[in-house]
């Protein structure tokens, strides 16, 4: 049985083609951020208050 050599078909990229993309990203990860720094000052506070 003969195997086919893949075919890539290349087309140009331009920087506002995904620039929405990544600025989106960039938001959900500084979203997550301060959603992890607030869980953790929150426990950090529920832990000084319940266990001092």
């Amino acid at each position: 049985m003969a195997e086919q050599a893949p075919t890539y078909e290349m087309i140009e990229v331009k920087a506002e083609d995904i620039m929405a993309e990544r600025q989106g990203l960039y938001a959900g990860f500084l979203r997550a951020t301060v959603w992890g720094i607030g869980a953790t000052v929150a426990i950090l506070v529920l832990m000084w208050i319940f266990l001092v």
